[in-house]
């Protein structure tokens, strides 16, 4: 686990996966981008943005979630010491068919976020 504070970078990614069953997915999609989100958004200092992604695997649907927090101690607040540890509301278990336990975060070292590509 890294060490929170260690050193300044400018973003930290925030990435965790989950697993609907096919009947269960636009419920999930509708209960974290209309509630999980733009909840956390408003209470979390240091939540710059976040998205999620789906995408149709067969008789399961993945989903991908991406927050951007403007630091590591950010994070830390968002998610606690163990932040590496998934944090999954109670009504997501149970909609989701399996879950990553563990998240995985990245240093972000560069990029667009404005949508320019051109």
């Amino acid at each position: 686990m890294k060490s929170i504070g260690a050193e300044a970078v400018a973003v930290i990614v925030r990435v965790w996966r989950g697993w609907t069953e096919e009947s269960d997915a636009d419920e999930y999609e509708s209960f974290a981008t209309e509630t999980v989100f733009p909840d956390a958004g408003a209470e979390i200092p240091g939540l710059a943005d976040w998205e999620v992604l789906r995408r149709e695997d067969g008789s399961r649907v993945e989903f991908v979630t991406v927050a951007r927090f403007e630091s590591w101690a950010a994070v830390e607040a968002f998610a606690g010491p163990d932040y590496e540890q998934a944090h999954v509301p109670d009504r997501a278990e149970e909609l989701l068919a399996d879950y990553e336990e563990a998240v995985r975060h990245y240093e972000s070292r560069g990029g667009s976020r404005d949508g320019a590509f051109g």
